[in-house]
């Protein structure tokens, strides 16, 4: 990293974001909050991978942040479109709403 900003910082960095994801997809009712919640993991995932790439001086951690980031595209486009066709139908993006069986 930047002149002697030691590696430990940013796996804090990496581990309260990772933690407040958790938070937002155990706690929040709205699916976007969710969703952006996962995002939010994924992302810390990322940084961890990008930190120790650079520690370690070797290229497995850019590689495995690439995937990573692959991974979230796909499953942005097909968890949106899934929000999308929920609200559609149930007028609501609540999650104790939707997971009602009833129509």
């Amino acid at each position: 990293m930047a002149h002697g900003v030691p590696l430990s910082w940013y796996l804090i960095l990496s581990a309260i974001l990772f933690c407040l994801g958790i938070a937002g997809f155990l706690f929040r009712k709205n699916i976007i909050t969710v969703f952006m919640s996962i995002e939010l993991m994924l992302n810390a995932v990322n940084l961890s991978f990008i930190a120790f790439s650079y520690q370690l001086r070797q290229v497995n951690g850019h590689i495995f942040t690439f995937f990573v980031m692959v991974v979230a595209a796909a499953e942005a486009a097909v968890g949106l479109a899934i929000i999308l066709t929920v609200f559609k139908n149930r007028n609501t993006l609540d999650i104790d709403e939707i997971s009602e069986m009833n129509d």
